[in-house]
């Protein structure tokens, strides 16, 4: 009886228990019910018109087929076939679709530059209907960011929030069109920052899980506060849907492009004149490093401000104007948004000790040219590396744009090609030795040290990049 009635008061207990964790779960959720209230009059619908001219040549009848006239088919053939020399230029109204929101009261509006790019007209619509025709006062390619404006005051704005504030795991709500259906809210979690995509260096991207979709692009990702934390702008697909990944313009980018577009009318951004690229566990240990961290310049570009101030490839950049570079990604957003003409420290690895060299900060150009030199000739064996190479004569150094260096003839089973260099690879330096030609590449190649990670700079299809050469002594070899 006693066991009976010790049960019960165990049951009991455990059925209050599951209660309140159940009853604390639900409450745990987020309501994004007044958010939406809140926030949805300030975000806009942006349709685009391009008109273009259709000026191919109509399709001919074929030279045997009988005119059509008087018959039935008459009306069916003058649509899609045209009389011999003559064209008909027709007009077409390319339309396109996307998010935006109020960013001030006196009608400035924020969305994507891909929403608007080559439009020729921008409509602005606003959740009670009303439209309006936006001007656009800036557009940002790199960053993907256009300032539009409308004729208006006292319209509904968003508020907006630090978004390096942000944690990965908050909760964020967006609000947009995807596929025209306005003020849809979808809602999900950050899942990373600093995000860097191949064609958007510029930009630490956060990604999130939130639904977003074709019309979305331009409106605001929202935290739990209905403070804007950045703007959507695009999603990882490989069916061209959205399948859980997506990401957002941070809002401190995104207000320093919309200052200098009010200030000056178009963006700046620093830059340094280096090709980098990530540092490997292998290539850290042959540069020094206890860990892989930090941009490994590949490639100084000519007359550029890392040029001037001295910096050579294989130099690791760790820390820029300050800040930590923890991977090549983390640079270029750093360089972008320092100052012109600032001079800042940059703290580098080179050859095994840190260093502090200072460059000057110089306006991104437009075009980042390489320069082309020369070099001496000749055609070399390196049983050790079990490679062939040869010297760059005046037109393979044009063709390769590069200065010095040997280019790979032939690759045996080796080192070399353990280490992945290939047939046709330009080589600019090993073991941070920069590369003149095929007899000083041999002098420094029966030096290289056994049993240890060698940095080898290699040039392949018009990049730089550097691969890990370990040689092993004779009784290492099988």
């Amino acid at each position: 009886m006693k066991y009976q009635q010790v049960w019960a008061c165990v049951s009991i207990i455990l059925v209050s228990l599951l209660l309140s964790i159940n009853v604390h779960a639900r409450g745990g959720l987020p309501e994004f019910t007044d958010l939406v209230a809140e926030n949805g009059p300030a975000v806009v619908n942006i349709s685009t018109t391009i008109n273009r001219k259709n000026k191919r040549t109509m399709p001919r009848l074929p030279p045997n087929m009988p005119n059509p006239e008087g018959t039935p088919f008459e009306d069916l053939f003058k649509h899609f076939f045209d009389q011999p020399g003559q064209q008909r230029p027709q007009p077409r109204r390319a339309n396109s679709l996307g998010s935006g929101f109020v960013l001030s009261s006196d009608g400035y509006i924020l969305t994507n530059h891909h929403v608007i790019a080559d439009a020729d007209e921008i409509i602005v619509r606003f959740s009670d209907r009303n439209e309006l025709v936006a001007k656009v006062l800036g557009s940002d390619e790199r960053s993907d960011v256009a300032l539009l404006k409308v004729d208006a005051s006292g319209l509904k704005a968003v508020k907006l929030g630090d978004s390096k504030a942000s944690k990965v795991g908050e909760w964020v709500l967006a609000i947009g069109s995807p596929f025209g259906f306005d003020h849809s809210a979808t809602a999900g979690i950050i899942s990373a920052l600093g995000r860097s995509l191949p064609s958007d260096s510029y930009v630490p991207f956060i990604q999130t899980d939130v639904a977003i979709n074709p019309g979305n692009s331009g409106g605001p990702l929202f935290n739990l506060k209905g403070e804007v934390i950045g703007i959507n702008s695009q999603i990882y697909s490989r069916t061209g849907g959205f399948m859980g990944v997506s990401f957002a313009i941070p809002m401190d980018v995104v207000m320093n492009v919309v200052a200098q577009i009010k200030s000056q009318g178009y963006v700046s951004r620093g830059w340094l004149g280096v090709v980098i690229q990530d540092v490997t566990r292998e290539l850290a240990e042959s540069f020094g490093l206890k860990k892989p961290h930090g941009a490994l310049i590949s490639r100084v570009l000519p007359n550029s401000p890392a040029a001037k101030a001295g910096f050579e490839p294989g130099d690791v950049i760790l820390k820029f104007n300050g800040k930590k570079v923890a991977s090549s990604s983390a640079l270029p957003p750093i360089v972008g948004r320092t100052s012109i003409g600032k001079s800042v420290p940059v703290e580098i690895m080179r050859y095994n000790e840190r260093q502090t060299i200072f460059v000057e900060v110089e306006q991104l150009p437009e075009d980042e040219d390489i320069v082309k030199a020369n070099n001496d000739t000749g055609r070399l064996i390196d049983e050790r590396l079990a490679i062939e190479v040869s010297s760059l004569d005046d037109e393979q150094r044009e063709q390769y744009a590069v200065e010095g260096g040997v280019v790979v003839v032939s690759v045996e089973q080796g080192a070399a090609s353990e280490a992945g260099i290939r047939r046709g690879d330009v080589i600019l330096s090993i073991n941070n030795q920069k590369i003149e030609g095929a007899k000083q590449f041999l002098d420094i190649a029966k030096d290289l040290p056994t049993n240890k990670a060698i940095p080898v700079l290699v040039q392949r299809g018009g990049s730089a990049s550097f691969l890990a050469l370990r040689l092993q002594a004779d009784d290492d070899k099988s």
